[in-house]
């Protein structure tokens, strides 16, 4: 039963090393949204090892899952992966263990859907409670809402008719066209769907917190979402405009001090922003994203060559 276990070698060789690769990497900064493909494709080849090796493995285990797995295959084939030859306990073993994990991933997502419902509602209430609707006003009519509040901060509040919420202290401090960069950061946010992304790499990180892939995969989401969102509002409003805008609403939160830790990616942002480095040319863009696009496809070509080698 060599071919489970090939792919469960190589899922455990992409968590391990994957990271480490990316990680080394200095084009990502640069590219944030092929940078998050790339994740995507990784945690995605990881995900597809898995599940592959689980199948195969309960075919080995059992005959009627071999039967259906294998029912439309011609004649051949299934000797050609020696299921049968090569099942019993280990078989049923990877198998077990494998359907848990993928139980345990789905509980993870569920849970953490549910939690973001959960916050959404709460925040939404809270919004209410601190603007309420005026009569004859519908709920979502303005896409901005104005809190009162001593510090500023902005942010986007989700739901069927998503707006910007920005406190009084963030409105005296964002000057000019600032306050529509922030705008444009937060709908960059929302255009691409960055928080099924961070709602994914947090559930496979809390639901396996010992897999080094996952765990940076939340922690390069985080970065990353963030570094895309900002490229998205300085091709409108440029650089300069949304550095400024992040300085005015982080600056008093310590995130420019001598040891900013609580929000250093603030600060790492508004460098990269003011920096202004190329992007890569169109080429590279392209070859990085269909090399990672091919990433997923190797677990597949591992999992088809046997029953492709039976067929010629």
């Amino acid at each position: 039963m060599m071919v489970p276990a090939v792919l469960l070698l190589l899922g455990a060789l992409t968590a391990v090393l994957a990271p480490r690769l990316l990680a080394r990497a200095q084009w990502p900064e640069r590219e944030p949204v092929v940078a998050l493909w790339v994740w995507q494709c990784v945690v995605a080849a990881t995900l597809l090892c898995l599940g592959l090796s689980m199948l195969l493995s309960a075919a080995a285990a059992w005959q009627a899952v071999r039967g259906r797995l294998f029912a439309v295959a011609p004649h051949g084939v299934v000797d050609a992966y020696a299921l049968g030859a090569a099942g019993g306990r280990w078989a049923t073993a990877t198998a077990v263990a494998l359907a848990f994990g993928g139980l345990w991933t789905g509980a993870m997502l569920t849970r953490e859907v549910l939690r973001a419902r959960a916050r959404r509602r709460a925040r939404g209430a809270e919004l209410l409670l601190r603007a309420p609707l005026l009569p004859g006003e519908e709920p979502g009519a303005s896409r901005l809402v104005v809190l009162e509040g001593p510090r500023p901060e902005a942010w986007w509040q989700p739901g069927a008719a998503p707006q910007l919420v920005v406190t009084t202290a963030a409105l005296g401090r964002l000057k000019g066209s600032q306050l529509d960069a922030v705008l444009a950061h937060e709908q960059g946010h929302v255009a691409a769907r960055h928080d099924w992304l961070l709602h994914c790499s947090r559930a496979l990180s809390r639901g396996f917190p010992q897999v080094p892939v996952f765990a940076a995969f939340e922690a390069e989401m985080h970065r990353l979402v963030e570094l895309a969102a900002d490229d998205v509002a300085s091709r409108r409003y440029g650089r300069l405009t949304i550095a400024l805008a992040l300085v005015g609403l982080n600056e008093d939160r310590g995130a420019f001090g001598p040891c900013p830790a609580p929000q250093t990616h603030v600060s790492l942002r508004v460098r990269r922003l003011l920096s202004a480095a190329p992007r890569l040319s169109a080429g590279r863009r392209l070859r990085l994203t269909a090399l990672a696009t091919l990433v997923p496809a190797v677990p597949l070509l591992v999992t088809f060559v046997p029953g492709l080698s039976a067929l010629a």
